[in-house]
């Protein structure tokens, strides 16, 4: 009983803390459901007024789909798992496991802008290895396939993956996350807003690639060719795997982009096999002919 009760305080007070941001009754720089309703407008108003693929419609193929994934990944899901995840840290902290019981390095006493930096970094590089797992191994390319079933690109495609992927990451964000005392620093919502702006602009059909600083920051034309359905034979697990970051796919070899149109097909092999709809791609993935 005590570990339901536990349970169901986080449950309600996850409830509670997004109901709080929707009336706006939480501080501005930790209020995330207006905060990707208004980066998710603005980018998508860059999309109208500078379009790469100029024949793509205001509202592509699957927005709407792609629109109730942002909130079902970024709301619905959280509410839901948050008490799971509650319980999972209240068991680990009885056989000594806590958030600061692996700490490599302490940056509570660092600058605030090295700390925001490192936790950043490690973050980053944490969620492009994962990124690297989901296509590597079938089991976990089973859920990410929903991602890739994209066939026009828009920002809000950002947001389009199985709920399964939130339970891959989630423990090496944790983990990494550990590995710094436990630590965010005060700044944190910095990290986590700039994220969503650059994945937003990852997936938007906006033609950027920064120039030299391509070499460091993903961006839409890079990212396009993760998508590409035709790759190259040596690399037949995918390219382009960065998330905020491209300096990992340089850095592992694994960048690819032979040109900049835009205009290239999207998908994999057997997308086709992809469910249309919202409920039947939440359950895909889990049998072993997906």
């Amino acid at each position: 009983m005590d570990y339901l009760d536990i349970f169901f305080k986080a449950f309600k007070g996850t409830i509670n803390w997004t109901w709080r941001s929707i009336v706006f009754d939480v501080p501005w720089y930790t209020n995330y459901f207006w905060g990707l309703i208004v980066i998710s407008i603005g980018v998508w108003c860059l999309e109208l007024l500078f379009p790469w693929r100029k024949e793509q419609s205001m509202f592509r193929k699957d927005f709407w789909l792609d629109a109730l994934y942002m909130f079902f990944n970024f709301f619905i899901f959280a509410i839901v798992i948050s008490g799971v995840y509650k319980v999972l840290e209240v068991v680990f902290s009885q056989f000594g496991i806590t958030m600061k019981s692996m700490a490599l390095i302490d940056i509570s006493n660092l600058p605030k802008g090295i700390q925001l930096l490192i936790f950043f970094v490690l973050l980053d590089f944490v969620q492009w290895f994962t990124h690297v797992l989901l296509h590597r191994y079938t089991l976990l390319w089973r859920f990410h396939k929903v991602h890739h079933s994209v066939k026009e690109m828009g920002f809000a495609a950002h947001l389009r993956y199985h709920w399964m992927e939130n339970i891959f990451y989630k423990p090496l964000k944790v983990f990494a996350v550990m590995l710094l005392g436990g630590f965010e620093p005060d700044q944190a919502y910095v990290v986590h807003f700039i994220a969503i702006t650059i994945g937003h602009l990852n997936h938007s059909n906006i033609k950027l690639t920064y120039g030299p600083l391509k070499y460091i920051f993903n961006n839409p034309v890079m990212h396009l060719y993760h998508h590409a359905y035709t790759l190259p034979k040596n690399k037949k697990y995918g390219v382009n795997f960065g998330i905020s970051l491209s300096l990992w796919d340089y850095l592992f070899k694994t960048n690819y982009i032979p040109e900049t149109s835009g205009k290239i097909t999207l998908g994999y092999d057997d997308d086709y096999k992809m469910p249309k709809t919202f409920f039947k791609q939440l359950l895909y993935g889990f049998k072993k002919r997906d």
